[in-house]
């Protein structure tokens, strides 16, 4: 679920905390295969509109007055990379590896809507080619987050059943480990756009006329409402077709050794903008289900690329692992079973330990932002 589902509000607050942690990123040289975007209120500015394909560096600026996010599609809306909650004044720069093609480059001021567009081309034959260790990562990745939506029907399937069958509990049982193989690959899923809001949008998150579906309007009946109606069997049924819809299509989806570091690097904003201010699960408070598969995912593209990065910036790499093995040894807290998805409800996580599990969090999501760099062919 991607943080622009936040309220106003929190979308502030979580931009402010993301902000503390990577919005302040180093300006390095810029030259050939850095753009420049200016991000506004009302305008969209990129400093060109043709780049050399291969890798090319997004500096983003928002001097707008509201949260932004920044991304970089292909025509027909897929995402190649994004850069979520940029706070106003604040910078973030983002890696991509693209090949000769048209693209274009949304600013999103306020995190809703198609955003401001601007279309730019990639020029020329492309990236020399890679290291072929980054080429098996991007198989083996590619393997894994088929196995992912593979795993998740039968489970979303054993959800839908107990929703049709107007079993409260057994449905409220079956809900959070439906959620999470997508949990853990939920860049690669929101890649195509349309399949995010379909399953995963909460009720905030809405745009202008679009109906509510997914886990979190089935969420909300099973925990808020405490009963389960004809139209959210209905739902359920529609939920595992979407389900099945990405499932069949994730296969299509385009890899990259950078778009799996910056996927990692969304999964951990994920956490610090939903999971940790408890935005996510509202209802359930089974956050931190979340944000374990959120993390799990993240930990696999990290150690895909490893390899590639030791060589690159082993500084990097003791740094990752020293953090990576800390969040998951504060999660283990909050679960009696390490083979268990079976956490403490969020809602009973007091203010000291939520701090301590932001802490974390940011801890691991700065060294994690410059991973997409490590890995690209020096």
């Amino acid at each position: 679920m991607r943080p622009a589902r936040l309220s106003a509000v929190a979308a502030v607050v979580a931009a402010a905390a993301l902000t503390a942690v990577t919005g302040c990123t180093e300006k390095g040289d810029d030259g050939e295969g850095v753009v420049q975007v200016t991000a506004a209120d009302d305008t969209c500015e990129v400093s060109a509109k043709e780049f050399p394909a291969g890798h090319v560096e997004l500096a983003i600026e928002n001097k707008g007055s509201k949260v932004t996010e920044v991304y970089l599609l292909f025509p027909d809306d897929r995402v190649v990379t994004e850069r979520e909650n940029i706070g106003p004044g604040t910078t973030q720069r983002v890696t991509a590896e693209v090949k000769p093609g048209d693209y274009r480059i949304a600013c999103k001021p306020g995190m809703k809507g198609a955003g401001i567009r601007q279309d730019v081309k990639a020029t020329g034959k492309g990236a020399a080619e890679r290291d072929p260790r980054l080429d098996k990562a991007v198989a083996a990745y590619r393997t894994y987050v088929q196995a992912q939506a593979d795993e998740t029907l039968p489970l979303a399937e054993t959800f839908a059943k107990a929703v049709k069958a107007g079993d409260l509990e057994a449905a409220k049982k079956a809900y959070a480990p439906s959620r999470v193989g997508w949990e853990r690959t939920e860049p690669v899923a929101e890649s195509f756009g349309d399949i995010d809001p379909k399953v995963d949008v909460r009720e905030d998150g809405l745009e202008d006329g679009q109906k509510w579906t997914g886990w979190h309007r089935l969420e909300k009946s099973l925990w808020h409402d405490k009963k389960i109606t004809d139209e959210d069997k209905k739902l359920a049924d529609q939920l595992v077709t979407d389900l099945k819809d990405w499932q069949n299509r994730v296969g299509t989806a385009d890899i990259t050794p950078t778009s799996m570091a910056n996927g990692a690097k969304e999964l951990l904003d994920e956490v610090a903008t939903g999971k940790v201010t408890g935005e996510e699960e509202r209802y359930s408070h089974t956050d931190l289900v979340d944000f374990k598969a959120n993390v799990e995912g993240a930990e696999k593209s990290y150690a895909l690329l490893k390899p590639v990065a030791q060589e690159n910036d082993a500084a990097l790499v003791t740094e990752l692992d020293k953090e990576f093995a800390a969040l998951d040894a504060l999660l283990d807290k909050y679960r009696a079973d390490k083979d268990s998805y079976v956490f403490t409800s969020y809602d009973t996580v007091g203010a000291a330990g939520r701090k301590e599990l932001s802490d974390a969090v940011n801890a691991l999501a700065e060294p994690l932002s410059k991973l997409a760099a490590a890995v690209v062919t020096k």
